[in-house]
């Protein structure tokens, strides 16, 4: 008999043999000959570097490239990460135009001397893309007043990353990576204007990703709005290639971009703030803003449901809440196990958040950013609402979970948000449902969680999680029945009047790839009802 363990080991065991006859194959004189096979045709539109400036972290300081060790560069011992910043060729955007352009492309000289043949390392599919799209946009130091000789090996090189990237594009599991390899192919045929093969290739793979990646709504399928965000840019980016080199820009690619735009409104320029849900934390958007502006991109949006997400706000206050199911498996890969979770902004500040996101896959803290209690929701038993599998170092969702019930209500002196979901039926046989309501004139929120379980045999336990900004500051009162909340100039009250409450520390990772120390407030209990229902009040002082 065939058990699940049994399965897992084979399913590895095809993956791992899979991997090593296409590593094989990568590395025979076959391979070589089929990406080496490219036209005589010259480097024509130049595309301007500034339109990467929504991409690139420019530094105030440029560099001149005589500040480089340029005859060992290459030979130097480095971290993972200095060698993938040092590959992809994205620190020539940070050098000064007075620097030496012989210099320069003798460094990329001895890069090719080094790296003509595909190697699984430096041409890794992300830092191949990113290096054409570096070494294109850089030409004024890259390509300008070179010789017929570099020009020819320079252009080769080109086509032939790019032929790799035609090879691995469909392979690529991440969509992030398939858009920049995508848009690096689109810009090679642009570049070289004769190569239409590249063009068209580069356009058929964009209309699949936009396909396969993107909802009706316009919202990406993953809910995670930093995928949101990096789409935005990068449909952006080849729009304005297209515009500059002189292209007809194919509508689909507008209307995405319109799509895009408006989801992009609805979760960030209507609020002006980063809300902590699946994958997300703080941004540097208000650049993109500028960017937006600069290039003439304007986006609206009125609705107050998008994408899985509920945003209601006033002047004064913001009440967002995730009311979304969870993405399929493959569109997991930052998502965060948190149904039903909230927040509320009052003035621009975070009274009620999520932790954040910790989004180095290499780190523990990775998993941990993800689960359930990391969340302003309710847990039971110290699970998550979804479960997981790994794969490779991506932890992606094995079973998912379903929300429904959805009603909204937004009145001017009257809000209401209720949503249910399924994520612990199968384990515990219990739907959690949360309602939220706020009365504007009063300040005053009241909310509900309620568990409703299906013969309910043995006794649970349950927390439910608010989640602190780390510069508030909370009290218990001395009866023990409330708690109270200082932000910067406001105070606030939290009480529950049937379960115990209580603060506890807790991490906050709303900066990228670090950590704070912060505080939650939680009410806990054991419940043995069919219907169990937990109420609570916030209310401004």
């Amino acid at each position: 008999m065939i058990n699940a363990n049994s399965l897992g080991f084979l399913g590895q065991f095809y993956y791992g043999l899979k991997d090593n006859l296409k590593r094989i194959y990568q590395n025979s004189n076959f391979y070589e000959k089929k990406i080496s096979k490219t036209f005589d045709n010259n480097f024509q539109y130049k595309p301007s570097p500034h339109l990467l400036s929504s991409i690139i972290k420019y530094q105030n300081k440029k560099y001149r490239i005589e500040d480089f060790a340029v005859e060992t560069i290459w030979q130097n011992k480095m971290s993972t990460k200095d060698f993938e910043k040092l590959n992809n060729f994205f620190w020539f955007f940070s050098l000064d135009l007075k620097s030496s352009k012989e210099t320069t492309q003798s460094v990329i000289k001895n890069w090719v001397k080094d790296n003509s043949k595909y190697n699984k390392y430096t041409w890794e599919f992300d830092l191949t893309s990113k290096r054409i799209i570096a070494w294109l946009s850089n030409h004024q130091l890259t390509y300008q007043d070179s010789n017929k000789e570099y020009r020819l090996m320079f252009d080769h090189m080109i086509k032939k990353q790019t032929n790799h990237l035609l090879n691995e594009i469909k392979s690529s599991n991440e969509f992030e990576n398939k858009l920049i390899g995508c848009s690096a192919i689109i810009l090679t045929g642009l570049a070289y204007q004769n190569e239409k093969n590249y063009l068209d290739s580069g356009l058929g793979i964009l209309k699949n990703i936009i396909k396969s990646s993107i909802d009706n709504e316009g919202f990406t399928k993953s809910r995670n709005i930093k995928q949101l965000v990096f789409y935005l840019k990068y449909f952006i980016i080849i729009r304005e290639w297209f515009k500059e080199s002189q292209h007809i820009i194919p509508e689909y690619i507008d209307e995405t971009i319109f799509y895009l735009g408006s989801s992009y409104a609805f979760i960030w320029k209507n609020i002006g703030t980063d809300i902590f849900f699946n994958g997300n934390y703080l941004s540097k958007n208000s650049d993109f803003d500028q960017y937006l502006k600069r290039f003439g991109y304007t986006f609206k949006n009125e609705v107050n449901e998008l994408g899985g997400y509920v945003i209601l706000k006033n002047k004064k206050v913001v009440l967002a809440m995730d009311v979304g199911s969870s993405p399929s498996s493959n569109f997991s890969i930052d998502y965060q196990y948190g149904a039903l979770s909230f927040e509320i902004l009052s003035n621009q500040k975070k009274l009620i958040t999520n932790s954040g996101y910790f989004s180095d896959k290499r780190d523990k803290l990775n998993k941990l950013s993800k689960s359930t209690a990391l969340h302003s929701t309710l847990i039971i038993e110290d699970f998550s609402s979804c479960s997981s599998k790994k794969i490779k170092r991506n932890i992606l969702v094995e079973k998912g979970l379903k929300v429904s019930k959805k009603n909204i209500v937004w009145e001017k002196n009257y809000w209401k948000i209720t949503a249910s979901h399924d994520g612990y039926f199968k384990k515990f046989n219990t739907i959690h449902e949360r309602e939220i309501e706020f009365y504007p004139e009063q300040n005053r929120f009241v909310g509900s969680d309620k568990m409703l379980r299906k013969n309910p045999n043995k006794e649970i336990k349950f927390d439910i999680r608010f989640h602190l900004d780390p510069n508030s500051k909370v009290m218990k009162t001395q009866d023990n029945k409330s708690i109270l909340i200082e932000l910067e100039d406001e105070g606030w009250k939290f009480s529950c009047d049937n379960f115990d409450i209580n603060i506890e520390n807790s991490l906050y990772f709303g900066n990228k790839n670090s950590y704070k120390d912060n505080q939650n407030i939680f009410i806990s209990g054991m419940n043995k009802e069919s219907k169990q229902i937990i109420k609570w009040e916030l209310i401004k002082l």
